[in-house]
């Protein structure tokens, strides 16, 4: 009884090449999606802190005033929304 082994260690060895182009291909895509995902974050937080021709924003600063006013303001949803919610509970 003398089988032939060489068809079934070519299959092997095929299967395993296949593997191994996979992993080699899956590694490259790791490696492409974990540099981009740290820079997408570092582009994203620049690009707030840019004008469209790159120019760094100037930072908006508002008067005490205008800081009271909003604030008063949103106390004053606030205290709606509570009293809403007060009426319904």
């Amino acid at each position: 009884m003398n089988f032939v082994i060489y068809p079934i260690n070519m299959a092997i060895e095929n299967i395993l090449a296949q593997i191994d182009s996979e992993i080699a291909r899956l590694k490259q895509a790791r490696a492409l999606l974990a540099t981009t995902g740290t820079a997408s974050t570092t582009s994203v937080r620049k690009a707030g802190k840019t004008t469209a021709k790159g120019k760094p924003r100037k930072k908006r600063v508002l008067s005490a005033d205008a800081r009271k006013r909003i604030a008063d303001a949103q106390r004053k949803r606030w205290a709606a929304v509570r009293a809403k919610a007060k009426q319904k509970g």
